[in-house]
């Protein structure tokens, strides 16, 4: 659950809340998302009184476990949402455009990962941790931001509350989960075929992977040479903070990692804030892990945020750059599956349960 320290509470009507024990949807059940939702309801004891877990026609039939008994994976359809309380949807844009209307008008709250909404008035985009009064009513959809923005807000917000944040350079180095299961076992395949000394398998991502780097795959706006996860970045971090005048710029990059994105953050306060305090309000912040030890050359790094539901923070120093103390830099890792995507699905609707 979200504690104290988070943003403001929500202040829900007593029709807005879930029940104690929901019937709960998954739409895109067999995803990494999917299954990861699947998992961290299972890790949480969300108490839920159906399980209905639903994909493409390809997956129907399959069985996922949950609380150690197999569920049948059900295709998606028009009837699939009656009598659910509540839909994680994690099967993409096209997918949330098409069955998100159809499951809330059948009165079903719907927890959206996807991009479709996102950006839409009247669709609160949720970060618990931050801005959990923007659930307060809501019209049946609720957007998970983007997994590189959740990880960057869980950080900086802390920080924001007490010197305000007037801008942010960020530079995302992201793993292959961001990309789905099929880019993981490309990876994978790519390191097997590496170590084989066989051709290198090019499917997914149309190049090497394996020690290599390259810009995003999101689809690049050819006039400012941004990619739509750069752009996305900035928009939503806006819309999260409610600060349209919150100058943001990103370079987002892939990286041959399997699982946890790493960021580098770049700050400007309005006013004066040292590495000591920052350090201090990070260390009692809501969702987030200090690792920070110079000595040692130890701090966030993908594989140890990997399975972890707290955002790793370290690296947390004066920006040089900005003398007079209004620059701080940090460098984070978190695991773009469970806080990046399903467990930041799942606290949403703990929060409508409180």
């Amino acid at each position: 659950m979200i504690g104290k320290s988070a943003g403001k509470r929500a202040s829900l009507r007593s029709s807005d809340q879930l029940s104690d024990a929901p019937s709960v949807a998954i739409v895109g059940a067999t995803g990494a998302v999917g299954r990861e939702i699947i998992k961290v309801l299972s890790q949480r004891q969300f108490s839920l009184s159906r399980l209905r877990l639903l994909a493409s026609h390809r997956s129907a039939g399959t069985t996922v476990p949950f609380g150690g008994q197999p569920y049948e994976v059900e295709e998606l359809g028009s009837n699939s949402f009656d009598g659910v309380d509540i839909a994680f949807f994690s099967a993409g844009a096209s997918i949330s455009r098409e069955y998100a209307p159809v499951a809330t008008s059948k009165g079903c709250l719907v927890v959206d990962n996807s991009s479709a909404f996102r950006m839409d008035p009247g669709t609160p985009l949720v970060v618990p941790e931050v801005n959990s009064h923007h659930l307060a009513g809501h019209s049946g959809l609720i957007a998970v931001p983007n997994c590189s923005a959740i990880l960057m807000c869980v950080a900086v917000w802390p920080l924001h509350q007490v010197a305000t944040v007037r801008r942010i350079s960020v530079s995302t180095y992201q793993a292959a989960s961001g990309a789905g299961a099929i880019a993981m076992a490309e990876l994978e395949q790519q390191a097997r075929d590496w170590t084989a000394g066989d051709p290198i398998t090019q499917k997914f991502f149309d190049r090497q992977y394996i020690f290599n780097v390259f810009c995003h795959e999101s689809k690049m706006d050819r006039e400012t040479g941004y990619n739509t996860e750069e752009l996305k970045m900035a928009e939503e971090t806006r819309k999260i903070f409610d600060n349209q005048n919150l100058q943001i710029a990103a370079t987002c990059v892939r990286v041959p990692v399997l699982r946890a994105h790493s960021e580098a953050v770049y700050l400007t306060f309005e006013k004066p804030l040292s590495p000591e305090d920052a350090r201090a309000i990070l260390a009692q912040a809501e969702g987030v892990r200090v690792v920070d030890d110079r000595e040692s050359n130890r701090h966030p790094e993908p594989i140890l945020a990997s399975h972890r539901d707290r955002v790793l923070v370290g690296r947390i120093r004066r920006d040089l750059s900005q003398p007079d103390g209004r620059g701080l830099a940090l460098f984070l890792a978190g695991d773009q599956l469970r806080k990046g995507a399903a467990l930041n699905a799942v606290q949403i609707a703990e929060c409508l349960r409180d």
